[in-house]
């Protein structure tokens, strides 16, 4: 694989798909495009697939979305793919590729790397204030605030090592990697698999360095972290209901325990409806922006985050995965994750404030959050 080559990526426990090149590269400005386009070209190739039902198998669709939808959607179609799953592995490739598959080294990235931007303890604070005295005085009962920092490497860095670090420390998040949008996603936005929907709804977060059992029983019986995961449950029910014949959501959330954090978390299931028979990237599309990443309710908190925020987040906190030739697929949340651009890689982190939020333990949160993409830049 020659340096510059485009890397798409998905994977968990080892498991999943890596593009190598583009068939096709292209923007959007809709879902709806992407899924008018995919649909016309799938309808238009001719795929033989060895391995049935195997639903990464054959050509893939690496699809990221942005935050506001007035941005760009990137869609990635890979020239090849390697994937494995469970005892099977395999190659897909376009006719007419003559590329060969071969080993590679990953590079490090230099390290002298430099931190900058991005708002500043103080800065983080008042903006935290600024949001609860916004919920205190409005109806809006949750909005999520984020900050970056940009890292200069002084040379372009390959997202190859950054991948295969995530890949091998956060083996239970979703590793990916979209037009140079990279990082470990512990939040699966939806799972469309032959009319069977799954979703992972996380909000609600604790760190520290004491005893794992004590922090989980804090988390699950905190009420400021138990009423922001009630949103977040809640939005995304809201939004699959219409596209479902039946919806499970359990009544109490679950812990999930991540290497530097736990989460507060809640597996949806359901149901297509078969007289619609959505893709998942339409599924993405109903969902996003969840009161996980955004607020509640969504207009009000988003309204707030395009007034107070002095960033724009571009692809971070928006859908981003896979989709296959019939529609079927992955859509997590681009959490966790950086956004490579020649020299420098800007890292995000953000924090769902409620009424009762603590804006130094907010900070902290960040900080964690930031924690896996500094690691894996070996800077932490």
């Amino acid at each position: 694989m020659p340096d510059g080559e485009l890397v798409s990526c998905w994977l968990r426990y080892g498991q999943g798909a890596v593009g190598i090149g583009s068939q096709y590269a292209k923007q959007f400005t809709s879902a709806e495009q992407i899924e008018s386009w995919w649909a016309e070209l799938m309808r238009d190739t001719h795929i033989t697939n060895d391995l049935g039902e195997e639903s990464m198998a054959g050509p893939l669709a690496f699809v990221s979305f942005p935050f506001d939808s007035s941005g760009v959607y990137e869609v990635v179609v890979p020239r090849i793919i390697i994937g494995s799953q469970g005892e099977q592995s395999w190659v897909t490739r376009w006719e007419g590729s003559e590329d060969e598959i071969r080993q590679y080294d990953s590079h490090p990235p230099s390290p002298e790397i430099c931190f900058s931007g991005g708002a500043t303890h103080d800065q983080w604070i008042d903006l935290v204030n600024t949001v609860i005295k916004r919920i205190h005085h409005l109806d809006v009962n949750k909005v999520v605030v984020a900050r970056e920092e940009i890292a200069r490497t002084g040379e372009r860095l390959d997202p190859r090592f950054v991948l295969d670090s995530l890949a091998k420390d956060y083996r239970q998040t979703w590793t990916f990697c979209v037009q140079n949008l990279l990082g470990a996603s512990p939040e699966l936005l939806v799972r469309q698999d032959r009319g069977l929907i799954t979703s992972r709804v996380l909000a609600g977060t604790i760190h520290g360095d004491s005893d794992p059992a004590s922090l989980a029983l804090a988390l699950s019986s905190s009420s400021k972290d138990l009423a922001e995961h009630e949103f977040a449950v809640a939005s995304v029910a809201q939004a699959l209901a219409p596209h479902c014949s039946s919806l499970h959501v359990p009544e109490i959330p679950s812990v999930l325990q991540l290497p530097n954090v736990m989460h507060l978390a809640t597996d949806i299931s359901g149901v297509v409806s078969s007289s619609l028979s959505p893709s998942v990237v339409s599924l993405a599309a109903a969902i996003h922006p969840s009161a996980a990443v955004c607020g509640a309710p969504t207009e009000k908190a988003r309204a707030i985050i395009a007034e107070l925020e002095s960033w724009d987040r571009g692809r971070y906190a928006a859908p981003v995965g896979w989709m296959n030739s019939h529609g079927d697929g992955e859509m997590a949340l681009a959490l966790r994750c950086g956004l490579i651009e020649d020299g420098q890689i800007h890292i995000f982190a953000g924090c769902g404030i409620v009424a009762d939020s603590a804006p130094e333990s907010e900070w902290q949160e960040t900080v964690a959050k930031l924690l896996p993409m500094k690691q894996a830049l070996g800077v932490e």
